[in-house]
């Protein structure tokens, strides 16, 4: 059956394994559905998640002109210490980045390729950690603006990795590790500022993905380069959809990008 329609980051819901969905503007798909069938995919055209006009994807779904401009896409995206709407500083559009910024933030602790530290807004818990393919999280720290949770992850950055292995996830090369016991040993590195809403009892939560097969290698697709590919989809983990001959393929990192999918 063929679908059209511009790429998104897939939605997620939690569950044993999670439930993957595709959102190609009218078409709604769940691909757990679609594991062991013969997926085609093919390079239409660009479409900006901004303007809409067919011109090439810079970053996040976006074209150049569009990312460097929008409020959706500012600095204190990828370094949340740098907002400034708890200061009532604008950055590109104040009214945004309050709407963004001042809401519960946490502090978590996730394992996909290894232990690391990381951040985003409550409301997107346990969406985030989905998303980036952990097998196991942890909330450790819950402050009220993006700001607080931005340098509480600076601080603890130089005691835990920020950073996850994406071959090493996909490839499920993962152990077991105690994020309590992390937790306890990151306590005394929390900054004075936000270290009263340090969370001290919760328990970590797992998540199980829709994988049959993992792979050894990991061949990454990538459609500006080969915009027409086909295999039998093995499984998904994180925002990639993997492929029984090894490849795989970022559906998030094609945001932005106007495709045709045949699913037999």
């Amino acid at each position: 059956m063929l679908y059209e329609g511009v790429l998104r980051k897939m939605r997620t819901e939690m569950g044993s394994p999670i439930q993957y969905f595709l959102n190609l503007g009218d078409d709604f798909l769940n691909l757990n559905q679609a594991i062991n069938r013969n997926l085609k995919i093919q390079f239409i055209k660009y479409q900006c998640l901004g303007t809409g006009k067919d011109e090439p994807i810079y970053r996040q779904g976006f074209c150049r002109s569009y990312f460097f401009e929008s409020a959706a896409a500012g600095e204190w995206i990828m370094k949340p210490e740098l907002s400034k709407a708890h200061l009532n500083i604008e950055d590109r559009d104040l009214a945004y980045e309050k709407k963004v910024q001042l809401q519960p933030h946490i502090v978590y602790l996730a394992n996909s390729s290894n232990v690391k530290v990381g951040v985003t807004r409550k409301s997107q818990i346990p969406t985030r950690w989905i998303d980036q393919g952990a097998h196991e999280a942890l909330e450790i720290v819950e402050v009220p603006n993006r700001y607080l949770a931005g340098i509480t992850e600076v601080a603890l950055k130089e005691h835990v990795s920020d950073k996850t292995s994406w071959q090493k996830m996909l490839k499920n090369e993962i152990e077991d590790l105690d994020l309590t016991e992390w937790r306890t040993k990151l306590k005394p590195y929390i900054p004075e500022e936000t270290a009263e809403y340090f969370i001290q009892d919760n328990k970590e939560t797992t998540i199980e993905f829709p994988v049959l097969a993992y792979p050894e290698k990991v061949k990454s697709l990538n459609l500006t380069k080969t915009p027409s590919y086909e295999g039998v989809l093995k499984g998904i983990k994180g925002q990639y959809l993997i492929f029984e001959d090894q490849t795989v393929f970022n559906v998030r990192g094609h945001e932005g990008f106007f495709i045709g999918l045949d699913i037999k």
